[in-house]
């Protein structure tokens, strides 16, 4: 997804300018140039202000902090992602904004979502559940090729089966960075299931002839016989 936003330059940096901007109803931010995504380097870094409900319509949308942005900065435009932002812990308004310029020919880091597709056939017959445990992952890209999310299907799996990222198709425009050996999803049985299953394996232990803790005796008896010789 791309947007528009539109931005205003702010004359410094410093809190009292930040709060000077908050109070007109604008969130101070920052852009830095095409190296900030790595370095952060001061000396690229322009101040400025953006609109806080044209920028959280833009965080909210499905893309979401990957959006390709044209920020347009007193009649001059540039290509940008966010880097960061900050809210209020309280109330949750932005307080702050960090905005990345991009080189559109060089490729980029960006953690993108996963999501999971259809209902797996552990759950749908053999009663399992679906533990969903690695819900993005990093991928490299040019920044008009990052991928809104990544689709996982999970039709096929039984019970006790996995994916790992390593078993999902590359795309053709992106690259995982992410460790191939990475779980991403597997059903498992309820834990209540798991618990009563535990609990009958232990009973059957108890049940168990004595002769079964024979070995470990003969191993010890063992054991001591040969410490016996090498004395």
């Amino acid at each position: 997804m791309e947007a528009l936003l539109e931005a205003t330059a702010r004359d410094s940096f410093g809190k009292n300018e930040a709060r000077r901007t908050r109070a007109a109803g604008r969130v101070p931010a920052v852009l830095y140039g095409s190296s900030g995504q790595d370095s952060g380097d001061d000396k690229a870094a322009t101040p400025i202000s953006v609109e806080p409900k044209a920028l959280l319509r833009i965080l909210h949308s499905e893309s979401g902090a990957n959006t390709l942005i044209t920020l347009r900065v007193d009649g001059t435009e540039a290509r940008v992602m966010v880097k960061e932002y900050q809210l209020d812990p309280v109330t949750h308004h932005l307080l702050h904004a960090d905005f990345y310029q991009l080189a559109m020919d060089k490729a980029i880091t960006v953690t993108v979502p996963i999501v999971l597709k259809g209902e797996a056939r552990g759950v749908k017959q053999q009663g399992g559940i679906v533990d969903f445990i690695t819900r993005d992952i990093e991928v490299q890209c040019l920044p008009t090729d990052i991928p809104e999310n990544i689709p996982v299907d999970v039709t096929e799996l039984n019970l006790h089966d996995s994916i790992r990222l390593k078993d999902l198709a590359q795309g053709e425009k992106w690259k995982a960075i992410t460790d191939g050996e990475t779980m991403i999803v597997h059903v498992v049985m309820p834990k209540a299931e798991e618990a009563a299953a535990a609990a009958t394996d232990a009973t059957a232990e108890a049940a168990a002839p004595a002769a079964t803790a024979e070995p470990e005796v003969i191993k010890k008896g063992k054991e001591e016989k040969e410490e016996k010789e090498k004395k």
